[in-house]
């Protein structure tokens, strides 16, 4: 059976914006500084995508571990999430942009859940392209959230266990009506994942860059489209059977 080749631009970009602190740190500036120059990376990156045609983008905002950072890093991170939901939400809804936030909101201030229900209310209906965030969100307690649902189905008597399975667990995970992404890109140099995304990156291509995540703009945005569109995706098949020699 053929599988199809490639496409030149992925539907779905997850990025984990790493590098925030050590660019802050380099020009001896506080690592809030860093978080706040990033949000220019943002705006590039989406601006970039969106112009490519990706469908959708995931950005890694805050993981459930990251709640173990210094308590005034956490506190500045607050409350620069909770401005930059109030200053973007009207430019994302202007250029028709729907804004998704995915994760546990339970631990956050009231007022930064009312921000974040507040912007996606008013982003709903646009269409032309998917922003999800990743907040409070780990791979680990996606993949829990969702077998409990599973569970709960199997002791309401909804579904026998032995009816569990890849498809129903995937349905019931964030952004479950999403494609799932096809490439996940992490700057700052590292090259893990880091709890991000677990099940939703089992076949996604891998990329990562040097650059920090404020330094990572349009031009190594479209670089790293580029290196997407020059790969094959196999899918556990051989190249052969991919390109059509075999079946």
């Amino acid at each position: 059976m053929k599988k199809p080749e490639t496409p030149a631009v992925p539907r779905h970009v997850a990025i984990i914006m790493d590098g925030n602190n050590r660019w802050a740190k380099r020009r001896m500036l506080p690592g809030v500084a860093g978080h706040k120059a990033g949000v220019s990376a943002v705006r590039a990156v989406i601006k970039t995508c969106a112009e490519a045609g990706v469908e959708v983008l995931t950005l890694f905002a805050f993981s459930s571990e990251n709640w173990q950072r210094p308590a005034d890093e956490v506190s500045a991170l607050m409350e620069l999430f909770l401005l930059a939901l109030r200053r973007e939400a009207r430019k994302l809804n202007d250029n028709g942009i729907q804004l998704r936030i995915i994760g546990d909101r339970s631990r956050f201030h009231p007022e930064l859940q009312a921000a974040m229900q507040q912007a996606e209310a008013l982003t709903a209906k646009n269409t032309r392209f998917v922003l999800q965030v990743a907040a409070n969100y780990g791979g680990q307690w996606d993949i829990v959230q969702a077998a409990q649902q599973l569970a709960r189905r199997v002791q309401r008597g909804e579904l026998q266990p032995d009816g569990i399975t890849a498809e129903n667990l995937q349905a019931c995970l964030m952004g479950a009506d999403l494609p799932l992404p096809d490439l996940c890109i992490r700057t700052g140099g590292e090259h893990r994942i880091s709890n991000f995304l677990l099940w939703q990156l089992a076949y996604a291509e891998l990329y990562f860059s040097e650059l920090f995540w404020p330094d990572f703009k349009q031009e190594a945005m479209r670089a790293a489209l580029a290196d997407y569109a020059s790969r094959q995706r196999r899918f556990g098949m051989t190249s052969e059977q991919v390109e059509g020699k075999t079946c």
